[in-house]
């Protein structure tokens, strides 16, 4: 049966790397984030007051655009970053920062209201949840150079949000993986873990959590089956 499933988290959080090996392991089309594409995004890190509206304005209509094709895709896909996140994070941090004015930021969330009601949900979002320091190491690993100026700060802050937001979000079912503790690309067994994880929530399990027991035993290559 068809399945939709986005990919939501930090900056760094290891999104992306999470898609293709899911991907690769359940056979389903990954669609990544348009963020290398973005031509506002080397600016928006050295100017975020002047370039954030733009910014923003180019991945909400990317996201759209990409979640209805996600929607019309003939097999089960899975998703880097959803359209919700640009809106109920970024934005939100943006304006609450006072990097976006305020009517550029009601314009924008109105234009994300009108439009998002239009979309069906995905079937599960993997919420990725990883403290300030393991993003910046992971952050710091990938060398990518106009995100050298991200400040502790500013991902703290849109932790901050992601919890806020994950809390409330309700339009489909949520599976929060600790990816403090889960590793997945220098352990194979923590992949297991979570492709284990990923089936159980698609296939209606209520409680689907990751105790300590298990994330040890996927760690030292045990069965977590």
């Amino acid at each position: 049966m068809k399945k939709f499933v986005a990919v939501a988290g930090n900056i760094g959080v290891g999104k992306s790397t999470l898609v293709t090996m899911v991907s690769q392991r359940m056979g389903w089309q990954p669609f990544f984030e348009p963020e290398a594409e973005n031509p506002y995004l080397a600016d928006f890190y050295q100017d975020m007051r002047t370039w954030s509206f733009h910014s923003q304005i180019f991945f909400l209509t990317r996201r759209l655009r990409s979640h209805r094709q996600l929607l019309d895709h003939p097999t089960s896909v899975i998703q880097d970053r959803s359209v919700y996140e640009d809106a109920e994070v970024f934005a939100q941090n943006l304006y609450r920062q006072g990097l976006m004015g305020e009517r550029d930021y009601h314009s924008y969330h109105e234009l994300y209201s009108v439009l998002s009601e239009f979309l069906p949900p995905p079937d599960l979002v993997i919420y990725l949840r990883a403290s300030v320091p393991t993003l910046q190491r992971r952050i710091a690993r990938r060398g990518r150079e106009y995100e050298r100026t991200i400040t502790a700060e500013y991902l703290g802050q849109l932790n901050d949000l992601y919890e806020e937001w994950i809390t409330h979000f309700g339009l489909c079912p949520v599976l929060t993986v600790p990816a403090d503790d889960l590793d997945y690309v220098a352990h194979s067994g923590h992949l297991d873990l979570i492709v284990c994880k990923v089936d159980e929530k698609l296939t209606g399990k209520e409680e689907v959590i990751f105790s300590a027991e298990e994330v040890l035993n996927s760690r030292n290559g045990h069965s977590v089956f």
